[in-house]
């Protein structure tokens, strides 16, 4: 979840772009850790950092989950804050010589962190939409984007995959779709799903896993094209 580089290893790789896995401490059904958007955002930067010259960053693991505030272990900061510390970060590495910022987000909550990488200068936002779909359609993920939408069969199979000790039981007897969710923002999530589940896990799979993380490694190279071509 860490890297370990030293100073040293940071100097000899000399990479000009950093990726910053974004997550959440949030629930995710009866099945999935509090802090399974972290996992899933640390698990694709490392294997973006394996396969690209980057400069791997801990993660920000609170961020805004303020719609899943009815579960306990829901931890949240607000919008705001995290604005000024993704900022705060990405200054931080211009002054060491890292002029570019990969946000690797995994929490569909942090909407603030689109107008962070429209207001500032090489800083980019990754996974996109189009990358999620690529993602989605190489791995078979069968239940559709919008109602896959929480610790689902997308989320679950990346665990499956790479962090398997972390999924507990019962996750193959929790489907539960709620499409109709247009005043979560005003309400949270708890009109909409008694478990906290909205999505699929039932369909989930390690294969599907690999194949989404394969997915999203190869998109990868087009951000870096972008921000370091």
């Amino acid at each position: 979840m860490l890297p370990l580089d030293t100073t040293a290893d940071v100097r000899d790789r000399g990479a000009r772009v950093a990726v910053l896995p974004i997550g959440s401490h949030e629930q995710h059904g009866p099945f999935l850790p509090l802090a399974t958007d972290t996992v899933i955002a640390c698990t694709i930067a490392r294997e973006v950092a394996a396969a690209h010259p980057v400069q791997l960053l801990p993660p920000l693991a609170i961020t805004c989950s303020q719609e899943h505030a009815g579960w306990p272990g829901t931890v949240s900061i607000s919008a705001r804050t995290l604005h000024a510390v993704v900022t705060d970060i990405a200054e931080s590495l211009r002054r060491s010589g890292v002029p570019n910022l990969v946000l690797v987000n995994a929490h569909g909550g942090n909407y603030v962190l689109s107008n962070v990488v429209q207001e500032a200068e090489g800083m980019a936002l990754f996974p996109g939409r189009a990358d999620w779909a690529a993602a989605r359609a190489a791995a078979g993920i069968e239940t559709p984007s919008g109602g896959d939408m929480h610790a689902g069969e997308l989320e679950t199979s990346i665990l499956l995959r790479f962090h398997p000790e972390l999924v507990k039981p019962g996750y193959e007897t929790v489907d539960h779709l709620a499409d109709d969710r247009r005043h979560m923002l005003t309400l949270g999530l708890t009109p909409y799903t008694a478990s906290g589940v909205v999505g699929r896990p039932s369909l989930a799979s390690a294969d599907k896993g690999e194949a989404l993380l394969a997915s999203l490694v190869e998109s990868f190279g087009q951000y870096l094209a972008v921000l370091d071509g």
